[in-house]
């Protein structure tokens, strides 16, 4: 994919039924910017990513860079390696985030978090599952916990039991090879299901920071 095609492909996605819209877009679109890298080729590669991000914040104070690894697992450490060398930001935050599975087991997710660990710090490294981030899920935690009628009802004394169904209306498309790498159900039961289940039965955190949220699922 070329840089030209990246933004015929974000339009396709975008409103733009207006002209309003149209010069947000605009503004938008001379933000955006696509490179390939070859991450077998070295630091060549990152380095002129490196430069990429640069240009673009040329002479700024603060330099903040986010690092989002929608990535095959099995290069996640060889990737995030290249990023910290070469294109970490020495004057402001650097943050880099994994998409699930974040490993296959528990033993080969310790193994995982201890090559990052020489690079990045643990207040630099982000784990996510991107199903969180639909919104029926994000409102299960309104629902609960900020409408007084289900927060009392919503126990072992009035639910009988939890069901959870999952429907796509796609194939497997481009993912069979991750699937039969990672398997199915661990990619959707145990990341996707728990995660909503942790959701529907956790008691109310002391907040909702992320940390008191981890703890109480």
């Amino acid at each position: 994919m070329s840089h030209d095609d990246f933004i015929e492909h974000v339009k396709s996605c975008v409103d733009q039924s207006s002209p309003e819209l149209e010069d947000h877009f605009k503004a938008f679109r001379e933000r955006c910017s696509y490179i390939t890298i070859n991450q077998d080729a070295g630091d060549d590669s990152f380095v002129v990513l490196k430069k990429r991000m640069e240009s673009y914040i040329e002479g700024a104070e603060t330099q903040n860079r986010h690092f989002y690894m929608a990535l095959p697992p099995n290069i996640y450490v060889a990737v995030s390696e290249q990023l910290r060398r070469n294109c970490y930001s020495e004057k402001g935050d650097s943050q880099i985030i994994f998409e699930k599975p974040f490993g296959h087991d528990l033993e080969s997710s310790v193994e995982l978090h201890k090559k990052l660990e020489p690079n990045w710090k643990e207040s630099e490294i982000f784990r996510i599952d991107h199903y969180l981030g639909k919104e029926m899920v994000k409102n299960i935690m309104t629902l609960r916990f900020g409408n007084p009628m289900f927060g009392a009802l919503w126990n072992c004394n009035h639910i009988d039991n939890i069901q959870i169904s999952m429907t796509e209306d796609i194939g497997t498309e481009g993912r069979g090879g991750y699937f039969d790498d990672v398997g199915i159900i661990r990619d959707v039961m145990q990341n996707h299901l728990m995660q909503i289940l942790a959701l529907t039965t956790m008691e109310r955190p002391g907040s909702f920071s992320a940390e008191d949220l981890r703890q109480e699922k």
